[in-house]
């Protein structure tokens, strides 16, 4: 992965990945199995994240809730360009983990 160090990443499926590729992003579309590891070679050396909300699914609540809180580097949840995954609620979740809400 020593390829576009330094350069943001999307992660997902081929489809939306062209759309990223095109806006200048690398893409990465993992197999199945391999989210974890790809991720976290990506978030070692990305300046910025975008992983679609299905790719978020596939992680365990706790490794995505870690990425989602940690400051460095920014992970953006999109949609996939067929938006067959809704979004996690990043408000929701940064009010539960403070102790506003449960």
């Amino acid at each position: 992965m020593g390829q576009g160090v330094g350069q943001p990443v999307f992660i997902g499926d081929t489809a939306s990945a062209a759309a990223w590729r095109f806006a200048g992003l690398r893409v990465v579309t993992p197999d199945p199995g391999q989210e974890l590891t790809v991720l976290a070679a990506v978030r070692k050396e990305a300046p910025l994240v975008v992983i679609t909300a299905e790719f978020a699914g596939k992680l365990p609540p706790k490794v995505l809730e870690e990425a989602l809180v940690a400051v460095s580097p920014p992970l953006l949840v999109v949609t996939d360009v067929r938006g067959l995954v809704a979004v996690p609620d990043l408000e929701k979740l940064v009010r539960t983990r403070l102790g506003l809400e449960q």
